[in-house]
């Protein structure tokens, strides 16, 4: 071979190389590209992620928000914002006022001994019943289903104050009334299948809707702040003219029937 074909051979060569590196510099530069978008995308999606859970974190709650809902008071109530709630014969002079939180236990006890007492009371015109919901065990749980069980009672109060009664009474039954630690009234389809036990709801569209769609949702909120702003400290509490009636201890509602009827007719004789 001749020193003019070897060095020719070696010049091509070397501009194969040549051409080569470039080729391969191309590519590594587009793959550095492709790492670079890449990269940006996932950190503007992390951010796009970070900002969505930002935005939902600070919305407010369904409950905080039903405070500035357009307020909707059942029928069947009176005073300020609809949440003044008496049943009972016009002609009874005197009225027991009734304090209760749907997911209280004691509440359930009264209500299981001494509810039917109170309804045959009210029915034959002893006295007049004013109901005052409150909703401090959702406050001190964490929970929800007071504000909603009091609501779903607000879509049956709309019903009329009998099934108002008849739905209170189903919903601190033994069977139906869960353990203050489980959080069962917030499920509207517990509160509705509770309410099928009771003729007048018992696959009522109307009460249905009402409790799916949360219609009574801010009026349970005005009576809850009723309850807390009436200075009563604990459910169940029963007053007749501003005095607080109590059992044989002197301190607690009366538990049984016995000790309701002696507080009870004690109260009206005063």
């Amino acid at each position: 071979m001749s020193k003019r074909n070897s060095q020719a051979a070696k010049t091509a060569a070397r501009e194969r190389l040549r051409i080569e590196r470039e080729r391969q510099a191309k590519r590594d530069k587009v793959k550095r590209q492709l790492i670079v978008a890449g990269s940006v995308v996932a950190v503007l999606a992390v951010a796009g992620g970070v900002g969505y859970a930002v935005v939902q974190n600070n919305k407010p709650s369904h409950w905080e928000a039903a405070k500035s809902e357009k307020l909707v008071a059942p029928a069947n109530t009176s005073g300020t914002n609809g949440t003044t709630v008496v049943i009972g014969k016009s002609s009874a002079k005197k009225t027991l006022v009734m304090y209760e939180d749907p997911r209280c236990p004691i509440c359930a006890q009264f209500e299981q001994t001494v509810g039917s007492t109170v309804k045959k009371d009210v029915d034959e015109g002893k006295f007049k019943i004013q109901y005052v919901g409150a909703t401090f065990i959702d406050t001190n749980t964490q929970g929800e289903g007071s504000k909603n069980a009091l609501s779903a009672m607000g879509a049956a109060l709309n019903v009329s104050p009998e099934a108002f009664l008849e739905y209170k009474s189903a919903l601190y039954s033994a069977k139906w009334h869960p353990e203050e630690t489980e959080d069962k009234f917030k499920d509207d389809s517990y509160l509705i299948k509770v309410a099928n036990t009771v003729p007048a709801l018992k696959d009522n569209a109307a009460f249905q809707k009402a409790v799916k769609d949360g219609t009574y949702d801010k009026w349970a909120l005005d009576m809850s702040d009723v309850f807390n702003k009436s200075g009563v400290q604990g459910t169940p509490t029963l007053k007749m003219d501003g005095k607080t009636i109590t059992g044989s201890d002197g301190k607690n509602a009366p538990m049984t029937v016995p000790e309701f009827n002696a507080a009870i007719d004690n109260a009206l004789k005063s």
